[in-house]
């Protein structure tokens, strides 16, 4: 269409998803754009829900957004397959192939821009750490939560079959590692009581942190409750414990000591996805990261911004980077969806401002904790149990209701609560 901008978006997440619906629907941006989402997925699902699809607490299907769903219901294109490569000069953005069970369905193909957004998220960073490509799986995805669920079920049923224990090491004692810990035991729990007697006691969760506790980024104290349930769950928390190679059958440790497991998830880090390391020309932060300005713009390509995990904002009076995590995602995206219009143009705009509303971190319904951030009348308060568990349930209604408006996200809300009423607790089958 003459004159419409071509505005593209890559990766579908917290912060890419949101902003391609409200650019897409809104009143006085829908007719000046033509909104393109790219993303190797053909559904969202919301980040920190990740680990309950991966230990099968949550079905992904049930969870879901569809992206073609999406793009009809806002108005913007979806185009799937993976990005993989950025050429600024020409302003196109190369798409992977798409097969499905091995059949080609659509091919490589290349698609111009005049505005890029870099929303495509970050992936586990193994430091160099040898065999865990090989030999470890990531939860970084929709896609791979689905295939660790699928071979968590099959590990689950020999052991409940009376064959040996099933042990799973979990590297990253950040807020992924943890709470997916406490997933797993819960989902041995949940089989417990549909059947499969003592399979709890078969499966052992051996929790690895690097560092001198879990959940750094929280206050001792929500680290020190955190390990004392997990510990009481009948996880194995090991601190000050290095990675110093993976093999077949479990990890080496720097002290010489070996943690055997036969399921072993890489939960630790944060580098930007392989993506970001076709551009060139542009500054980016040790881990990959886009560096961008407080606008969210790439300083030397005004026609590049980035957000979310895979962007490093320079912020004015700043020194420590914000936060790779879904909140920082979703500031960055409203703050996106009120002024990229006017960035576009050229037009000076308020810099981003990332506020810390506090954290939280939802031990399986065993126990939640979290801390309230030091904004307005919130003072770094700490909370725990019920309260925190409905804090960390209220972000992902607030999520729901971005992306469809109040009503339908109501609705949801009241179809997952009766769901869970009449429906299994977690995903048992096929």
């Amino acid at each position: 269409m003459p004159g419409v901008h071509r505005l593209v978006i890559v990766g579908g997440g917290v912060a890419g998803l949101d902003l391609a619906s409200h650019i897409a629907r809104g009143r006085a941006t829908r007719s000046r754009y033509a909104v393109t989402l790219v993303d190797r997925e053909p559904a969202h699902v919301w980040k920190p829900m990740l680990h309950t699809i991966a230990a099968g607490t949550a079905d992904a299907a049930l969870q879901q957004t569809p992206y073609i769903v999406q793009a009809r219901q806002a108005g913007f294109q979806f185009e799937p397959g993976a990005a993989t490569a950025i050429d600024r000069a020409a302003r196109t953005l190369r798409i992977a192939a798409v097969t499905i069970n091995n059949e080609p369905v659509l091919p490589e193909r290349e698609i111009g821009y005049d505005t890029l957004v870099l929303a495509c998220g970050s992936r586990a960073n193994d430091f160099g750490t040898p065999g865990v490509a090989e030999h470890c799986a990531t939860i970084d995805s929709r896609g791979e939560a689905i295939a660790f669920n699928d071979r968590l079920r099959a590990e689950l049923m020999r052991a409940a079959g009376g064959a040996d224990h099933l042990s799973v090491g979990i590297v990253g004692g950040g807020a992924t590692g943890v709470e997916l810990a406490a997933e797993l035991i819960r989902i041995a729990d949940i089989a417990d009581h549909y059947g499969a007697s003592g399979l709890r006691h078969r499966l052992r969760v051996t929790l690895i942190e690097a560092g001198p506790r879990i959940l750094a980024p929280f206050p001792p104290r929500i680290s020190t409750a955190t390990q004392a349930t997990l510990e009481g769950l009948g996880v194995t928390v090991k601190t000050s414990a290095q990675v110093k190679r993976v093999d077949a059958t479990g990890f080496e440790l720097a002290d010489g000591s070996r943690v055997d497991a036969g399921i072993r998830v890489w939960a630790a880090g944060v580098r930007a996805p392989h993506l970001l390391d076709s551009l060139t020309g542009l500054d980016k932060s040790k881990t990959g990261q886009l560096v961008v300005g407080p606008d969210l713009v790439a300083p030397g390509d005004r026609h590049i911004l980035a957000l979310g995990d895979c962007a490093a904002p320079k912020l004015p009076g700043r020194d420590t980077p914000v936060p790779t995590t879904a909140q920082a995602a979703y500031q960055q995206a409203v703050y996106l969806c009120e002024h990229l219009p006017a960035i576009i143009d050229g037009a000076r705009v308020p810099d981003f401002r990332y506020h810390d509303f506090g954290s939280l971190v939802s031990l399986g319904g065993y126990d939640a904790y979290g801390t309230l951030g030091r904004v307005g009348l919130l003072q770094g308060g700490f909370i725990e149990g019920r309260v925190a568990q409905l804090g960390h349930a209220l972000l992902y209604r607030r999520h729901q209701s971005r992306l469809y408006g109040l009503w339908r996200g109501s609705l949801l809300w009241l179809a997952d609560s009766l769901g869970s009423r009449v429906k299994p607790e977690a995903r048992l089958g096929s």
